[in-house]
């Protein structure tokens, strides 16, 4: 049983009980009797506990930018052309070596020719029989002894000997093939004795002391396309080796299956490492110019509009709308919206609002953060 005494003895209970919860909400909890409040209030100024963010400051940068276009082409031969039988002959003699290489003009196989040569023989010696005979009828027709039927029939003579000296001149010709132009010789396919039908490849020549080297390129690239643009070109035999070229011809109609136009460039190929056929990766640059860059890390999205911060002198964080051009290895191009040398918060933005001071991060191996800031 609890005594009431004194005033509190003269209070009804209800009033009491008011009066109680009363003291208790203008009181503090404290710990362990040291006076600190439990559950804490307010560490920092506006509520924050750690100061301004800290965060990465970068400047806007000017450098070297090209657009460039990523593909892949086949190399091709400067010259190449299959060698081929134009008749159904044996043939008689090969004159080449694996891989060898032959001037213009050389012989690289004979067929055999036994027959058009007799035939070219007699109609050599037709030609001189009517050509002696021409001259005695025009010497007749002179003294009035020979008509002028006679000496026409002698001149056909004369040209039809001729006609067949011709055609047996073709006919051995067909019978010795030659090279087209001066390159290397594939491998050999035939030997002497064979018998090879019309159109039988006997060898394939190729010139590839300067390699052509078709790629597509995207329609959407085709205003920045020029003779001349310099190319760049790697093959997976040659790691870490860069070809060097330029456009030689532009395609005049687009794919309109692909979307592309088709290029071709020219490399020089003096050592004779490219082969025809080969695959590469080339990378075609234009419109070389200098451009302001900042980090990718740098730019905050907001639907269609991109925005970097920018930095005052107090180190306060300002908004400020840019117009992106190309990325390039990390960084983007801004085209409108900055100056060279502004600083900016280069990462760290989702630590940031507008208005907000901020706290630069010491960089590795340099001041303090407090010099930084200063």
């Amino acid at each position: 049983m609890v005594f009431l005494t004194g005033w509190r003895a003269l209070l009804p209970r209800p009033v009491l009980l008011l009066l109680a919860a009363g003291a208790l909400s203008g009181c503090s909890l404290v710990e362990g009797g040291n006076g600190k409040p439990v559950g804490g209030g307010p560490a920092g100024p506006g509520g924050g506990r750690g100061g301004p963010p800290l965060v990465v400051v970068g400047a806007v940068e000017r450098t070297t930018l090209v657009d460039s276009v990523e593909t892949v082409g086949t190399a091709l031969a400067n010259e190449q052309a299959d060698l081929n039988s134009t008749v159904t002959e044996r043939i008689a003699r090969v004159n080449f070596a694996d891989g060898a290489f032959v001037p213009k003009g050389a012989v690289i196989a004979e067929l055999v020719r036994t027959q058009q040569g007799a035939s070219l023989t007699e109609s050599q010696a037709r030609l001189t029989a009517a050509r002696q005979r021409l001259e005695r009828l025009l010497a007749l027709q002179k003294d009035g002894f020979a008509t002028r039927a006679q000496v026409e029939e002698a001149q056909a003579a004369v040209d039809v000997a001729r006609a067949q000296i011709t055609s047996a001149t073709g006919q051995i010709g067909d019978r010795v093939i030659r090279a087209p132009f001066a390159g290397w010789l594939s491998l050999r396919r035939i030997s002497p004795g064979a018998v090879v039908n019309a159109g039988t490849t006997i060898a394939t020549i190729v010139d590839y002391s300067r390699i052509k080297l078709d790629f597509p390129v995207p329609e959407v690239f085709l205003a920045a396309l020029r003779p001349g643009l310099p190319v760049e070109a790697r093959v997976a035999a040659f790691p870490g080796e860069v070809f060097r070229g330029t456009v030689a011809t532009i395609d005049p109609l687009v794919d309109p299956a692909t979307r592309a136009v088709m290029v071709r460039a020219i490399l020089p190929n003096p050592d004779l490492r490219l082969r025809p056929g080969m695959l590469m990766t080339v990378s075609l640059q234009s419109n070389p110019r200098e451009a302001l860059v900042v980090p990718e890390s740098a730019l905050v999205a907001e639907g269609s509009e991109s925005y970097v911060f920018r930095l005052t002198p107090q180190n306060v964080a300002e908004r400020r709308p840019v117009q992106l051009g190309v990325r390039r290895e990390g960084r983007v191009e801004i085209l409108a919206g900055l100056a060279e040398g502004d600083r900016i918060v280069a990462d760290g933005t989702v630590k940031v609002r507008a208005g907000q001071p901020v706290r630069p991060a010491p960089r590795p191996g340099g001041p303090p953060a407090a010099e930084a800031a200063a």
